[in-house]
């Protein structure tokens, strides 16, 4: 009534040799990965606050920024573009900003990653200053 099955399961449960798999990522590296990640949309929307209204302060946390993104990509400087003035509204901006570092934070103190964290809550706080205001 019915034929039997003539090839292997692709559904197989025998452990298949390291070769054949695909290379796994520990989760550190994962949480790496994450965490630059955010921290370069932080940095990249930074940089759009700069060029609408400049400060020290958005300097040196670009600076910052741009630093621990180094660390994290094993040295590889961040590209950055250079934005020129749009009319985007300095609020919402600045509320991006709030939550992108919120990210961070949560992703730096999963993997106890202190100087991310540190920067990434003193960006929160920045932010959340503009943000209330």
């Amino acid at each position: 009534m019915y034929e039997p099955i003539r090839t292997k399961s692709v559904h197989s449960t025998v452990a298949r040799t390291p070769s054949s798999d695909f290379p796994h990522r520990s989760r550190e590296e994962e949480l790496d990965i994450q965490l630059a990640g955010h921290l370069a949309a932080l940095l990249a929307v930074t940089d759009e606050l700069r060029a609408l209204e400049p400060s020290d302060e958005l300097d040196v946390a670009a600076q910052r920024l741009a630093e621990q993104l180094t660390r994290l990509r094993g040295g590889a400087t961040p590209s950055r573009a250079s934005v020129a003035a749009s009319t985007s509204r300095l609020d919402a901006l600045h509320l991006r900003a709030h939550a992108l570092a919120g990210r961070a934070l949560v992703v730096a103190a999963s993997r106890a990653d202190t100087a991310a964290a540190i920067l990434s809550a003193e960006r929160m706080d920045a932010h959340a200053v503009t943000v209330v205001a």
